[in-house]
């Protein structure tokens, strides 16, 4: 299972990295809307899945 989510959080960085270009210095409240909860969720994901992998490999 937290091999599931450390991709899934892998995933949703490549999202906030994606949509804080798209934010234009959050000015555009959608693409930074997007950026917040796709970074609080990668964060968390990897948070969880480092309580099974290692931390060097996560």
């Amino acid at each position: 299972m937290s091999w599931i989510v450390l991709i899934a959080s892998g995933l949703l960085e490549a999202v906030w990295a994606t949509a804080l270009g798209k934010s234009e210095g959050f000015t555009r409240l959608w693409p930074t809307v997007i950026f917040g909860g796709a970074l609080l969720a990668s964060m968390g994901g990897l948070a969880f899945a480092m309580r099974g992998i290692p931390v060097g490999t996560a």
